[in-house]
């Protein structure tokens, strides 16, 4: 039996994601996404940040696809290295799934929020989990980031099993790089979703 087709959350970072930002435009043309609020945006807080992200999970009632940006990424990687109840197994069938399981996800430009520069706003999001991840991944990372560098995020990716793209020149993959409605980003997330 196959499973349903899986929900995709959105998981902006620090501030969120404005109007012309790629996560945005996404959940325009497809109402069905949805992305996943915080209380608060400019002072986030990791504790929040993973239980917000695990009651849109448990929500969503099926299977689960995560399309996160920045430091919605590293919230992410908190959230499945303490809910590795929540992930569902290629073997496992559409009907065991209760509640809402991660089977995949986009991580586009994670931020190193332990790079000594990070502003103190995102230092609770300390230290950054390094487990191999549960679920497939494809992390997207660009060789000028300001907020990682991309050898970081290469040994990240490494660890966490996951599949990476690297871009030239993207800078942190943001509307104010040019990433507008990034196709080319939504043929990796299909690719999760298949």
């Amino acid at each position: 039996m196959s499973r349903p087709a899986p929900t995709v959350l959105v998981l902006p970072g620090y501030q969120s994601s404005g109007p012309a930002h790629w996560q945005s435009l996404w959940q325009q043309r497809h109402p069905d996404y949805r992305r996943v609020e915080q209380a608060d945006w400019e002072n986030p807080v990791c504790a929040d940040w993973v239980e917000a992200l695990d009651a849109a999970v448990r929500g969503a009632g099926g299977p689960v696809v995560l399309a996160a940006h920045s430091l919605g990424c590293i919230a992410a990687l908190h959230w499945a290295s303490g809910h590795r109840d929540s992930v569902v197994a290629d073997s496992v069938v559409a009907d065991s799934v209760v509640g809402g399981s991660v089977v995949g996800a986009l991580l586009v430009a994670p931020a190193d929020v332990e790079w000594l520069e990070a502003p103190p706003s995102v230092k609770s999001f300390r230290p950054i989990p390094l487990a191999p991840l549960p679920f497939p991944t494809i992390v997207v990372a660009s060789d000028d980031d300001l907020f990682a560098d991309v050898d970081r995020v290469r040994q990240w990716a490494a660890a966490w099993g996951s599949r990476l793209v690297c871009l030239e020149r993207a800078g942190h993959i943001n509307a104010d790089a040019g990433f507008g409605p990034w196709p080319e980003g939504e043929a990796l997330l299909a690719q999760l979703m298949a």
